[in-house]
């Protein structure tokens, strides 16, 4: 029975960060019981084709040989290592080796760049770039072998191997291309049985110079395994659409029906009449297809209905997230409250109350008190996206209507800055709104002088003294002149469960940058992933009048 030992470990004197890196990729190991390279192998695991996501050689390699591994490769070994060492913190330890990795390339550059190789001269960056591309291109011809022989691989580069040693040096840095590679072959390789789709990415991938040698191989023999080269890395993940999990959900809709018929590109574009180089491009560049092109595709799949349903229901959901993110993109940057306020509608009612400008920039938006299922209108957003600019638009609206307001702001807010305007009856700045004050001041109230009551930062009036009044306000405003502004933390304003929650019956309401995917319950509308989580922008937002449309606007200041 084989005994687990320690590996050599190479010699890197010179090289005091990669002799770091390398000790402790060997101590991990240690700590993990010495397992062998085929055991960390099978740690890491298959890819989706059942390819060995790193090979035993691929792992021996980066312990012993005297040069920095592929990033990505170290990560899944670092990552397999850990649990099998029992560590609770994986991404701890992966992210601490990702950092030795980033000191250890620093250096190996900064050595290279210092002994520059003597066929590769630093002063012609235009050849050093075509060799880098010789180079890869050499790489991979020697790595697609026949795949009768048995199991395809790329063999590493190592000081032995016979090609251009200056071109290789330089290879070896540049990870990002490396990637790219790999990135090309597993491509190729998920596209071998469809021929169509294979024909058309190769024909993309001829029109780069340095990798239309990589093209022509791969159009004769299936390409090696691409997840030797580590293509799993999270260092060159990109943005992802604006409407990704929507599109996601119907592109995987879409490819089950037509894997279920054993459909190629080809074979869409026949029976559709839409060209498979269309069907190719809405699923590379994970774009929206043409409705039109779904409905052929159900006409001639023989969908059932509540298949087709389902195709469509989620064509729209993508369109919609889409045409929103574009509505957004195409708004002002910028609009005072006077240019706003000029393009309202002059015949409009007193309580109409401005929220936002539409994307045209000559449209002005904003809920009418007067009507709508509850007396009230919700502005809400995190920290700093303009919810007191907002309440300070819609007090300032009204008060030119000729409607009277009470303020309310129990923490610093710009609102309180209006206390001395005419026509504002008071305004309370304390953790508490007394139920005989508030009386008092909407006792003057009626439907022919209405009184608005504004409030920022209302989560912390949740409990207040006067929360029956102001509950008695959402429920019979209408017949008694009253309504209610407020603002709050999409988060604090969420759980309430006193008066503050009856706020919901209005299903209407101003959200601004939100963060939390049901952040739509406050203003009565589902919001999709495509609106939320994105940086908070300082007046945007999603404005919803109570009718099911979501409406991009820019808040004036």
């Amino acid at each position: 029975m084989a005994v687990a030992q320690p590996w050599k470990r190479p010699d890197l004197a010179a090289q005091p960060y990669l002799k770091k890196l390398n000790d402790e990729l060997h101590d991990l190991r240690l700590d993990a019981g010495l397992l062998s390279a085929r055991t960390i192998r099978d740690r890491i695991g298959e890819d989706a084709q059942g390819y060995w996501i790193v090979n035993h050689q691929a792992v021996l390699d980066s312990f012993q040989k005297p040069e920095l591994p592929p990033l990505s490769r170290l990560e899944v070994i670092v990552g397999a290592l850990t649990e099998a060492a029992r560590r609770n913190d994986v991404d701890g330890e992966v992210d601490r080796f990702k950092d030795l990795w980033t000191q250890a390339a620093r250096e190996t550059v900064a050595q290279a760049s210092v002994h520059p190789p003597i066929d590769s001269p630093a002063s012609n960056s235009d050849d050093a770039a075509h060799g880098v591309a010789e180079a890869f291109e050499d790489l991979l011809m020697r790595g697609i072998e026949d795949t009768n022989g048995g199991t395809t691989r790329v063999p590493p580069v190592g000081p032995d191997t016979p090609t251009n040693a200056g071109h290789i040096a330089a290879a070896q840095f540049n990870y990002a291309e490396e990637s790219l590679k790999g990135l090309i072959i597993n491509a190729a390789q998920a596209l071998w049985h469809d021929k169509d789709a294979l024909r058309v990415f190769l024909g993309v991938v001829r029109r780069s110079e340095g990798f239309a040698k990589m093209a022509d191989a791969v159009e004769e023999q299936r390409p090696a395994n691409a997840t030797f080269y580590g293509v799993k890395s999270r260092e060159f993940e990109v943005e992802h659409s604006v409407a990704q999990l929507e599109l996601v959900r119907l592109h995987n809709v879409l490819d089950e029906h037509r894997l279920k018929r054993k459909w190629s590109f080809t074979d869409m574009e026949d029976q559709t009449g839409v060209s498979a180089d269309a069907w190719i491009r809405w699923y590379t560049y994970d774009e929206l297809p043409k409705r039109e092109a779904l409905v052929a595709f159900s006409h001639v799949a023989h969908l059932m209905p509540e298949d087709h349903i389902l195709l469509l229901g989620l064509w729209d959901a993508a369109h919609d997230a889409l045409e929103r993110q574009k509505r957004s993109d195409a708004m002002p940057s910028r609009i005072s409250f006077d240019e706003a306020w000029a393009m309202r509608d002059l015949s409009a009612s007193r309580l109409w109350a401005l929220a936002g400008v539409g994307d045209d920039g000559l449209t002005v938006y904003g809920p009418d008190l007067a009507c709508g299922t509850a007396p009230a209108f919700v502005v809400a957003g995190p920290a700093r996206s303009g919810r007191s600019t907002a309440l300070v638009n819609i007090s300032r609206s009204l008060l030119e209507a000729g409607t009277r307001v009470v303020l309310a702001a129990p923490r610093p807010s710009p609102l309180r800055e209006l206390a001395d305007r005419d026509g504002v009856v008071a305004c309370f700045v304390g953790g508490d709104i007394g139920h005989d004050e508030l009386k008092e001041a909407l006792s003057a109230a009626s439907s022919e002088g209405p009184i608005v009551v504004v409030m920022d930062d209302a989560e912390v009036l949740d409990k207040c003294d006067a929360r029956r009044l102001l509950s008695d306000v959402l429920q019979h405003g209408f017949d008694k002149g009253m309504a209610l502004v407020l603002g709050g933390n999409e988060n604090e304003l969420q759980p309430s469960l006193y008066w503050l929650h009856g706020v919901r019956r209005a299903h209407r309401g101003l959200l601004l940058s939100p963060q939390e995917r049901n952040a739509g319950d406050l203003i009565g509308i589902k919001t999709g992933d495509s609106i939320i989580n994105s940086p908070v922008t300082p007046g945007r937002g999603w404005l919803h009048l109570g009718d099911g449309r979501l409406l991009a606007v820019t808040v004036p200041r």
